[in-house]
């Protein structure tokens, strides 16, 4: 028999460099006013008034995205596992009425760069399969991404 330990979970990984110092990135993934402007797909928009965030290990956020041309809502929710400011956030991430335990897990790490460099961003999701193309997962992650980077860019 197999123990849960050796089955391989679905995992994939991005990352980017952005042109803002960690601690202002830091504040884009843990603020709401900030979340709202990025965290989301092209598409897509994250309105200010569904996000609740308690960025605490063991604290809860959750998140609606809406679908800026069909109005189609897509609630999002989890618990902060690890909180380590400002360097590493790692959380549960699924839909408000899943299994935290069986959700897919996010992990997020920050690295200072160089003054020319900026930040770089390294966010890997265990849990859930993604690969280029599936403009779903892995595509919405990306696209989270770049946005996080205009946004810093501003």
């Amino acid at each position: 028999m197999t123990s849960p330990e050796t089955v391989a979970q679905p995992e994939f990984s991005l990352s980017r460099t952005v042109a803002a110092p960690r601690e202002r990135v830091w504040r884009a993934w843990t603020d709401a006013d900030e979340l709202s402007h990025w965290h989301h797909p092209v598409k897509v928009s994250t309105p200010r008034e569904t996000i609740d965030l308690d960025v605490r290990e063991g604290g809860t956020y959750a998140y609606t995205m809406v679908n800026d041309e069909t109005g189609d809502e897509y609630p999002t929710a989890g618990i902060y596992l690890l909180v380590a400011e400002p360097g590493r956030l790692v959380f549960t991430w699924g839909s408000p009425d899943d299994d935290p335990a069986a959700s897919p897990v996010v992990s997020v790490d920050l690295t200072t760069g160089s003054r020319e460099t900026g930040t770089h961003v390294a966010l890997h999701v265990r849990g859930i399969p993604g690969e280029p193309g599936d403009d779903n997962v892995y595509d919405g992650w990306m696209q989270a991404l770049d946005n996080l980077a205009a946004h810093l860019a501003r």
